[in-house]
């Protein structure tokens, strides 16, 4: 990668790789030294050890440990925190759309807080590294001041802080956009189906809802946030809250990870806020998901919708990086293990291996959902029945489904389809003894879940679209004993890491599916086995405990990186200091490029551009004024330096007194006279007709791109192309183009972001300008040298030349061209350089002639070229003997737009900046006059 030269550090720094690795060996090494302190310490301050047998006992107990140990912890650390001056562990703010805890209100000013123990506090039990505070709508509307403050109060004892949302803002924001456009959206079901025109109009409020809501949540995080915190925001329920928290504070520690699948870019980019989602995310340091397929889903949308770089490190915008990866979340898998140790479960299990004595058992766990193909899953064990009678009272199928928002008409309707499957099959295949299936519209508690996953031969996971899916870890985790077989949707997240032990089936299949409830049962021990010991090893080291360390590891990394990848980025142009300098200087030079540089912004944070407006470039017609007032300063000479051709810049700034270059500077003309070409005379054109053709094949194969012709160049763009498909025809183009036409032809293939150019070879602006001078020089009849340089452009990192031409001090490791190679190896004929040097400067500057002074080439033998195609000769300019630069390092300013990874000194983001600049620029001239 180019980096700046002038902030560039030349000591080695470890790579995120060797980082990583480092930190997490740092980690095991912790972890065991924690448990080994844990064992030999009496005096610990995590609770005492009745209380983790309590913890065995019941779910709520579990978590409560949690909670409760936070105020004892905090304790411990504020302690630390007075001896030493530091905290003893980094805070993490984990901001989720529900606490992990449920208020119910006692009286006016008395709550009591019921634990709603989900993955996210599972996963964050036990992790020692960080300390949690949780950040969330504890599920209660509290309209008065004084239940807001006595519910805070109460919270605060188990490390939460409460978010206050309105019924109004929560039926718009929770109901409305998460639940009904949101989620289903992101499990692949669209948009509502029902009433689509309903849906339409409210579509607007719901979403200024969501960010309202997003916008409070944010509110309370800035409210509580110390530096050096981390903040981890959780789910699609709060995908502005990364943007809201940047624009507080841009060094802000922030991730952001979804829990549900993220669907294709066809799905997305359905949905009417596609893109302001999608940069909200992106404002987040690192992005996370369960799976590649979701981590790959979500580049693919910022590539085809917001037009931007997907990197193998996640998404690119104007040199930022957002990290996108997997991280599959896991559980705790030594809770279950040693739950079924507990007398309780034992008990349970005996009770159930007497029930179903006889019989395999096979069993589903789910919310009933439309996602989680509860029909799906009993019709294919119907299938199974009806194929292999043998089995019918020898199997019996336990279905568990956690009623869930019962008042939606849609879930109503499922819950009476599958009632009526269950009740048609038992009635089929049933006696007055037994039924083939047992279905349960209610939870169980975790004792008695533990002891049926322990009991179970066989566990179906039909899901037809699931973020994750740990019921198939749960189960897992239980079997250590039987080793039952894992039959496991392919469009579950829980496929890919545990693909290998598992039966993957496609849910929508059921003859595929009911062949599978087959092979299970007659699966052999030394099979099962085999699977189970694979799928055991991955759940009982991939964690949830592992899956939140990792996460926050990478997080404070990923900052590092940013923070390291900054040092390379040129700072701001400091425009009060740029000007004051301008308007001290003598004799000004004012190099402009013209494209992403004076031209109106195509693409916008809302949509990406319009292909026709980047096809026809225009001047921004809010410089028209700068432009001409900087034009006529006498003292001020204005070059348009660009790629494009002679009658694009003559339609563009024909009415301006400045001087244009077209072609990277190999044509040019004062507007006031004729084109002049600096081309040297002999040079061999006769590969442009074969390139051409070239470049018309594969615009006609890739839709959407375009090629321009020039008189020393081919360009072919594929900017708005298929992302994909015009890199594969770009990579093919290249191959043709170096095995053929251009195989012996001297000439430099340039590849942009999103074009390839061919152009004659040593056609760079950095070469051109050293002619351009001479000519501006003699035509001007300068008798004192260029005092200041203000260059600034969107270049190709081949035409940068341009930047370090001008260079009054080049460090030693410069990564572009010498100075020599730029000026003296492309000499036209007839030049002549004066020995004459000035004296070096007081500011240090070098004062050798390849650097601080610069004399004058002589244009002879250059030839003009009027419109009409004919030429004329250029008149020999007198000899001159002094130097055309007198230029120390203070008064130069390379500027690029909107390009970080460049040699230019500083950066503006954009051509509006440009524009800015340029009218504080031209109105100082003016008032200084």
């Amino acid at each position: 990668m180019p980096g700046n030269k002038y902030n560039s550090n030349s000591a080695h720094i470890p790579n995120r790789v060797e980082r990583l690795l480092r930190e997490r060996e740092l980690r095991k090494n912790s972890r065991a030294s924690l448990q080994l302190n844990e064992a030999n310490d009496n005096n610990r301050v995590i609770l005492p050890s009745e209380h983790e047998r309590e913890e065995e006992n019941s779910r709520n107990s579990f978590v409560e440990k949690y909670l409760e140990g936070a105020a004892a912890a905090r304790a411990l650390n504020e302690g630390h925190e007075k001896q030493e001056a530091r905290p003893l562990r980094q805070r993490l703010l984990v901001v989720a759309n529900r606490l992990p805890v449920s208020a119910v209100r006692r009286g006016e000013d008395s709550w009591s807080l019921e634990i709603s123990a989900g993955g996210l506090v599972t996963a964050l039990l036990g992790v020692k590294e960080f300390e949690a505070r949780w950040i969330g709508w504890a599920g209660v509307n509290v309209p008065d001041d004084i239940g807001q403050k006595a519910l805070t109060k109460a919270l605060a004892e188990k490390k939460c802080i409460p978010v206050f949302l309105d019924e109004e803002i929560v039926h718009q924001y929770y109901n409305g956009y998460c639940n009904n456009i949101l989620w289903p959206l992101f499990h692949y079901l669209g948009l509502p189906q029902e009433d689509r025109l309903a849906t339409t109009r409210s579509f607007q409020s719901q979403f200024s809802a969501y960010k309202k809501a997003n916008q409070m949540f944010a509110d309370v995080v800035n409210e509580h946030y110390e530096e050096g915190d981390v903040v981890w925001c959780h789910d699609y329920h709060l995908m502005f809250l990364p943007k809201c928290l940047k624009e507080y504070n841009s060094k802000m520690k922030v991730g952001w990870f979804l829990h549900t699948p993220f669907p294709s870019s066809e799905i997305h980019r359905t949905l009417p806020s596609r893109s302001e989602l999608l940069r909200s995310v992106l404002a987040a340091d690192l992005v996370g998901f369960h799976t590649y397929d979701y981590a790959r889903h979500f580049v693919s949308a910022c590539t085809r919708i917001l037009g931007l770089e997907g990197t193998p490190e996640g998404v690119e915008d104007q040199g930022r990086l957002t990290r996108v990866a997997a991280f599959p979340i896991g559980i705790d898998s030594d809770r279950f293990i040693r739950a079924l140790e507990v007398p309780q479960v034992q008990e349970h299990i005996r009770e159930l291996k007497d029930r179903f004595a006889g019989r395999k058992v096979m069993l589903g766990v789910d919310r009933l959902d439309m996602i989680k193909g509860i029909p799906q899953k009993i019709l294919a064990f119907e299938k199974f029945l009806e194929e292999n009678p043998i089995w019918r009272d020898k199997v019996v199928l336990l279905q568990i489904a956690v009623p869930t928002r019962t008042d939606v008409p849609e879930y109503q309707k499922l819950t009476s389809q599958v009632h009526e499957i269950v009740g048609r099959i038992n009635g089929r295949f049933g006696s007055l003894t037994t039924v083939p299936i047992h279905h349960l519209d209610r939870s169980l508690d975790f004792h008695a879940l533990c002891a049926l996953y322990a009991v179970t031969d066989v566990v179906l996971v039909t899901s037809l679209r699931d973020g994750m899916n740990l019921v198939s870890y749960e189960y897992v985790a239980c079997q250590d004993a039987k080793k039952g077989v894992l039959i496991l949707s392919e469009f579950a997240g829980a496929a890919q890491s545990l693909g290998a032990g598992a039966i993957l089936v496609n849910p929508w299949n059921i003859t595929e599916v009911a062949n599978s409830i087959a092979q299970a049962l007659n699966m052999s021990p030394e099979e099962r086995e085999k699977r189970h010991r694979h799928n055991f090893a991955h759940v009982t080291t991939h964690t949830a405990q592992e899956w939140a360390e990792t996460f926050v590891s990478e997080l404070n990394d990923t900052v590092v990186e940013a923070q390291l990848r900054t040092r390379q980025v040129p700072p701001p142009l400091p425009n009060r200091e740029t000007i004051q300098r301008y308007l001290r200087a003598n004799n000004r030079l004012l190099i402009l490029g013209f494209n992403a540089t004076l031209t109106e912004p195509v693409d916008t944070p809302e949509r990406r551009g319009d292909q026709i407006k980047e096809m026809e470039l225009k001047l921004h017609p809010d410089l028209i004024e700068p432009l001409t007032a900087l034009c006529n300063d006498p003292n001020t000479t204005i070059v348009v330096l660009s790629g494009s051709d002679r009658a694009t810049l003559d339609e563009n700034f024909g009415e301006l007194d400045m001087w244009l270059a077209a072609e990277n500077g190999m044509f040019l003309r004062l507007t006031k006279g004729q084109w002049m070409t600096t081309m040297p005379e002999h040079s061999n054109m006769e590969w442009v007709e074969s390139v051409k053709h070239v470049f018309e094949y594969f615009t006609e194969r890739t839709p959407r791109s375009h090629f321009e012709l020039r008189e020393t160049s081919l360009v072919w763009n594929y900017k708005y192309a298929d992302v994909d498909f015009g890199r594969l025809q770009a990579r093919d183009m290249l191959q043709h183009l170096w095995t053929g036409p251009i195989s012996n032809a001297s000439v430099d293939v340039v590849q942009g972001s999103r074009s390839v150019e061919v152009r004659a070879v040593g056609v760079t602006k950095g070469a051109a300008i050293d002619r351009i001078l001479g000519e501006i020089v003699h035509s001007k009849s300068m008798t004192s040298p260029i005092d200041y340089v203000l260059c600034i452009g969107h270049f190709l990192g081949k035409d940068e030349d341009v930047y370090s031409f001008f260079e009054p001090e080049l460090p030693p490791d410069n990564i572009g061209l010498p100075r020599s190679k730029i000026t003296d190896g492309l000499k036209l004929p007839g030049e002549r350089r004066s020995s004459l040097k000035l004296p070096a400067n007081k500011s240090g500057s070098k004062s050798s002639q390849s650097k601080t002074q610069r004399p004058l080439p002589n244009p002879e033998k250059k030839s003009a070229v009027n419109h009409n195609g004919g030429s004329v000769r250029w008149p020999s300019p007198e000899k001159i003997s002094w130097n055309v630069l007198d230029l120390k390092k203070e008064n130069y300013y390379s500027c690029s737009v909107g390009r970080t990874r460049t040699n230019a000194r500083f950066l503006l983001q954009s051509s509006d900046d440009v524009v800015s600049f340029l009218k504080e620029l031209a109105d100082a001239s003016s008032d200084f006059q």
